[in-house]
């Protein structure tokens, strides 16, 4: 069983510990034992392809990252849509996309991020056709990629930004979010996930060629009190075991389930972020 825990000072190549600041980014060629991180905030993450993935060698198609800068966190949950052409660029494009956004916008709100998916549509698009040339392939192959290239790259996703205040720990959060990955919050110890349950859907994503699909972002604001311990999980359908499950879970049994040798390795590719504070 693998497990790993990232004190001060330990550099990694997916993830990078400096004083004030911390970095994690899902690498989609390979797996992330699930690891922590204790700094302001305290975070878990871990990622894993399906098995099929990994037996054909092939790159996941789920990205994950965090950053930690001082007081604030910024993170970013991407699962890219299978069926479309090359999901696996969608999601770590428009993943690197929306943390830098997050990093240099002072308020995220709803009109920003709406601006900001229709205008990633030009340099993404201009990213996949140079991404794959289909000179070569055969004639067939070429026009069923050709076909799926014409409808553009597509991925879902969460994002967010956590600030916490100075030595009284108040926090402010903010989320955004397209499609079917899972967003939990817990405060105190009660689960309050019933917003993010409601408007979780899967015919909902972003796209290279249209931007946002399904209709507009669903966004969420908080404020939360100093005096709250507040948790908040994200992850991808490929740890759908997850969702009926309530309670606190130990690291070992995360990492079981990112794993999966019950059951041959995992059915889908798994991203897993914890946040706590």
């Amino acid at each position: 069983m693998r497990l790993a825990t990232l004190p001060e000072g330990d550099q990694r190549v997916q993830a990078k510990q400096r004083r004030g600041d911390f970095r994690y980014v899902s690498v989609q060629t390979g797996e992330q034992p699930l690891t922590r991180y204790q700094g302001v905030l305290q975070c878990r993450y871990g990622y894993g392809r399906a098995a099929e993935t990994v037996n054909q060698g092939d790159t996941g198609q789920d990205f994950a990252a965090v950053r930690m800068n001082g007081n604030v966190c910024n993170f970013v949950l991407c699962d890219g849509v299978g069926m479309s052409y090359l999901g696996d660029f969608a999601a770590r494009f428009l993943g690197n996309s929306l943390l830098d956004w997050l990093e240099t916008t002072s308020v995220p709100s709803a009109e920003g991020i709406e601006k900001l998916l229709q205008d990633l549509t030009i340099p993404a698009s201009e990213q996949l056709e140079k991404l794959q040339p289909l000179d070569n392939s055969p004639l067939l192959l070429r026009e069923v990629l050709m076909e799926k290239r014409s409808r553009g790259s597509q991925a879902m996703y969460v994002c967010g930004q956590i600030i916490l205040s100075g030595a009284s720990r108040r926090s402010r959060v903010w989320i955004a979010w397209q499609g079917d990955s899972r967003i939990r919050l817990w405060r105190n110890g009660q689960e309050q996930s019933a917003t993010f349950q409601k408007y979780c859907r899967t015919n909902e994503r972003w796209s290279t060629r249209e931007g946002s699909v399904g209709g507009k972002p669903h966004i969420f604001e908080a404020k939360m009190s100093g005096s709250e311990n507040v948790r908040l999980q994200l992850y991808t359908d490929g740890l759908n075991d997850l969702d009926a499950i309530q309670a606190y879970i130990p690291d070992e049994h995360i990492q079981v389930l990112l794993d999966s040798r019950h059951t041959g390795g995992l059915e889908d590719d798994a991203a897993f972020i914890e946040l706590e504070w």
